[in-house]
């Protein structure tokens, strides 16, 4: 891990929001109040389907949810979330050791799985690789597009990009637009 700087992650953590799903009162509050120190907006549930209805709500950067709670677990609270969004980071946070459940939490396919209890340190590792992931996720929602066009045309969007000093995308959205209204 080396020498992470904690004031530059909280800089980047403190752009998400994050929602906590555990049904135990005294560690959902001792997550809540923890990741609320990084995170700009955190919501909390007790339960599967309060979750749901918050989620639904709220839609979270970042989940962290408990494996084993009364009525609907986390993994079929995570189930249902992948339904609604297949791109939702879900970190279980579990004091289970069951490897049946853990297994099924990676099928679900959530993205990372933490064992309480947690320290300091795990969190920092946690939000370093949550910061990692948002970052990735970003990068592929932002990617450039490409458009092959004929010898004649490619010219003409060169020749204006270069006269504008802007990007042949600029002019080529430019152009789509005005052909469109």
């Amino acid at each position: 891990m080396g020498n992470i700087d904690l004031v530059q992650l909280t800089q980047q953590t403190k752009k998400l929001t994050a929602m906590i799903v555990e049904d135990e009162k005294v560690t959902n509050e001792l997550l809540s109040s923890t990741f609320k120190n990084f995170f700009a907006d955190v919501q909390s549930s007790f339960n599967g389907e309060e979750a749901l209805t918050t989620y639904n709500r709220f839609k979270p950067d970042v989940v962290f949810v408990d494996i084993i709670m009364t009525g609907m677990d986390g993994i079929e609270l995570s189930r249902k979330i992948r339904e609604i969004d297949p791109g939702q980071i879900i970190i279980v946070i579990s004091a289970s050791n069951d490897i049946e459940k853990i297994s099924e939490s990676i099928e679900v396919g959530v993205n990372s799985f933490i064992q309480k209890p947690i320290d300091t340190k795990k969190i920092i590792e946690l939000l370093t690789s949550v910061v990692a992931m948002i970052t990735k996720k970003k990068k592929i929602e932002t990617k450039t597009f490409s458009i092959s066009l004929p010898l004649d045309l490619y010219e003409t969007v060169n020749e204006n990009a270069k006269a504008e000093s802007i990007s042949k995308n600029a002019v080529i959205i430019r152009a789509l637009r005005s052909f469109y209204e």
